[in-house]
């Protein structure tokens, strides 16, 4: 069974966005990038929701050609469109970059995807279709890059649970600039 994980930049107080759906907040280091552009690497298939694919399809996909674009972002840019994807929206769309669209039930659809062979999912942000998948009890692992910022409101990177969830702690590391990296995985 395929391993789903869920991992978003996140502030101190636990928003994924602030108000407006803005992500200035967030404190990129050269080390950190190179984590992010790692996990895309590893990554046997990601899920998006249809907000965060339309942020990440906006720039990705021609990033690398931008002037003063780092070999990093080149890197990234590059990983991200060869990357297998799929876009959960209730409207079909046409999409590319190695993508496809899922307009049927989120759950059934994870659940068919982590019994099929291949690489780990993830959930690479879009804490809308986390919570799904969070409620459902699908997510196996969930990692928390967070920074040292209180935005006050936006968007959280958990729901509301009907139940707990028990986590073990299994890596923690520090990036420049004091933002920390937590991952825990579903105790079961």
């Amino acid at each position: 069974m395929r391993k789903l994980t869920y991992g978003m930049n996140v502030s101190l107080d636990g928003y994924v966005a602030a108000a407006d759906d803005d992500l200035g907040w967030s404190r990129p280091s050269d080390e950190w990038f190179q984590w992010w552009s790692d996990r895309v690497a590893a990554t046997g298939l990601a899920l998006y929701g249809r907000r965060l694919w339309e942020t990440m399809s906006s720039h990705w996909p021609t990033a690398d050609q931008q002037p003063g674009v780092t070999p990093a972002q080149v890197e990234f840019a590059r990983r991200w469109r060869d990357m297998p994807k799929v876009v959960f929206s209730s409207t079909p769309r046409p999409v590319g970059w190695n993508a496809r669209v899922v307009t049927g039930d989120v759950v059934d659809e994870i659940t068919r995807l982590k019994a099929e062979d291949g690489g780990p999912l993830d959930i690479g942000g879009g804490p809308t279709l986390a919570a799904t998948a969070m409620r459902a009890g699908l997510i196996d692992e969930y990692a928390i890059v967070t920074h040292p910022v209180l935005v006050g409101a936006g968007r959280p990177f958990f729901t509301a649970l009907e139940h707990w969830v028990s986590l073990d702690l299994v890596e923690r590391r520090e990036f420049p600039g004091g933002v920390v990296l937590t991952r825990y995985e579903t105790r079961r």
